[in-house]
């Protein structure tokens, strides 16, 4: 494999880990485009901090979830049992620091406002890897 086309969903490739942010990490599989593991997809239990998980430099396995050739885009999850195309499934119970629905309000936002949508590229692919 030599491309971000090469990659199919379903895939399960090793990778070195790149970089550890805080909404997840880039894992290098070898295409000359790294992929992303959103935080959501670093273990099956709840991760509040992905350096918890994941060093730079370490070996992983992942599973392509996502291929966006156009964008040149990678999404990856490091839960092998996860299913590409279906939302990510966290464990039961856990609301994962998520924001309220649209129209929900939330307390101590300046008096129930509605929060700001995520904005840009990189939310957008976030929000859709979390569907």
């Amino acid at each position: 494999m030599e491309d971000v086309k090469d990659l199919q969903p379903g895939m399960i490739l090793e990778g070195v880990v790149t970089n550890v942010a805080a909404f997840g990490a880039f894992v290098d599989i070898g295409v000359h485009q790294d992929g992303l593991v959103h935080i959501s997809a670093l273990s099956n239990k709840f991760v509040k901090d992905a350096h918890e998980v994941v060093k730079a430099g370490q070996i992983v396995k992942v599973k392509v979830m996502e291929v966006d050739v156009k964008r040149n885009r990678i999404g990856l999850s490091m839960r092998l049992d996860d299913e590409p195309g279906q939302s990510s499934s966290r464990p039961s119970g856990d609301r994962g620091g998520q924001r309220p629905a649209a129209g929900g309000k939330s307390f101590g936002n300046g008096g129930g406002r509605r929060e700001a949508e995520p904005a840009g590229a990189m939310a957008a692919a976030f929000a859709k890897l979390k569907r």
